[in-house]
């Protein structure tokens, strides 16, 4: 799945750069719903982010492309790996990747199987 965002001043930290967890919000976020659709139905909760590492600032008015692919499924969770660029720029380098897992929970909160 692939979704955008354009950056805006009230996304912007106090040196005029993305802050850090608005970003983070947006790959939860996206790669959720990634999930959602994959299964619908099912309702999920965000277990683990692999790693964070952002690997350069993002300035107000870039439109940042977030792409959420499936890469593991297992019993009762689900992993996407997330790619986060800036299509507009000269390089291919992404801004931030990591991979969010997902885990399927029933009314209770406790842990249930996937079903696709």
């Amino acid at each position: 799945m692939e979704t955008h965002r354009l950056v805006r001043p009230k996304d912007l930290n106090q040196y005029g750069h993305l802050f850090g967890g608005r970003l983070l919000a947006w790959v939860d976020e996206d790669s959720w719903i990634a999930a959602s659709l994959e299964f619908p139905g099912s309702r999920f909760v965000t277990m683990a982010m692999d790693e964070v590492v952002f690997r350069h600032s993002v300035k107000e008015g870039t439109i940042l492309t977030i792409k959420s692919e499936s890469v593991k499924l297992g019993r009762t969770s689900a992993t996407y790996e997330v790619r986060v660029v800036d299509e507009q720029a000269q390089d291919d380098n992404p801004i931030f990747t990591t991979r969010v897992t997902f885990v399927k929970v029933d009314e209770s909160g406790r842990k249930a199987p996937i079903i696709k």
